[in-house]
């Protein structure tokens, strides 16, 4: 289970705290797939951060009891100086997972050949990404974090990472926060909707849209 409770998030900026996330409270369980609408500002990617322990909240707790990802296809945690391979086995001695199952997953996934044994600095966006997802899915976790669809390369790479996401871990719970009513209504049980750091909660999804698609 993932318990969210009272969160707050608040930053320093030169006109002095900016609140983020005001007051956020919501529970997981195992195997539920929860939806989170929200415009571009709205905290979505913040949260996200916050709930796979990349940051912490200013205020508030958020207790997790299943194993949880870095946010799908986030590659802000890589060494640029490292090639990939280096940051791969960095990953497998934290999490403590068989690097010669991560390794041969990671290249066959990727498609990176041999960019894999350069260093990520000099990666692509989208290498990157490719990267970090073919990581994300190599180590398995009870719960996948997604920031916005996944968009990963060309389609047939994109439909392929959906798969291996969607279909073969489909008992996995997910987070998947998104400004597309369109791809919560597809992948996901539940939908809330975060409006400027609140959070706005729904007896089903049909409202969570309808109030959604109502804002300005």
């Amino acid at each position: 289970m993932i318990s969210v409770e009272h969160v707050y998030k608040q930053y320093q900026t030169r006109q002095g705290k900016r609140t983020v996330l005001n007051d956020i409270n919501f529970s997981l369980q195992k195997g539920e797939k929860i939806g989170i609408l929200g415009r571009n500002g709205a905290g979505k990617s913040t949260l996200i951060r916050l709930i796979s322990g990349v940051e912490p909240p200013t205020e508030g707790e958020i207790r997790r009891t299943m194993s949880i990802s870095w946010p799908l296809a986030f590659s802000g945690a890589f060494q640029g100086s490292l090639t990939g391979m280096d940051n791969l086995r960095f990953i497998c001695r934290i999490y403590d997972v068989d690097i010669d199952y991560v390794k041969q997953f990671t290249e066959e996934f990727s498609e990176l050949g041999r960019y894999l044994y350069e260093p990520v600095k000099r990666y692509s966006s989208g290498m990157k990404a490719r990267l970090a997802f073919a990581l994300s899915l190599a180590v398995e976790f009870d719960c996948y974090l997604i920031d916005e669809v996944i968009a990963v390369g060309d389609s047939r790479f994109t439909n392929k990472c959906k798969h291996e996401l969607f279909e073969k871990r489909k008992d996995r719970s997910i987070i998947l926060v998104s400004h597309s009513d369109n791809a919560i209504r597809q992948y996901c049980d539940n939908a809330m909707v975060l409006e400027r750091g609140h959070m706005h909660r729904f007896e089903n999804m049909e409202k969570a849209y309808a109030y959604y698609n109502s804002m300005n």
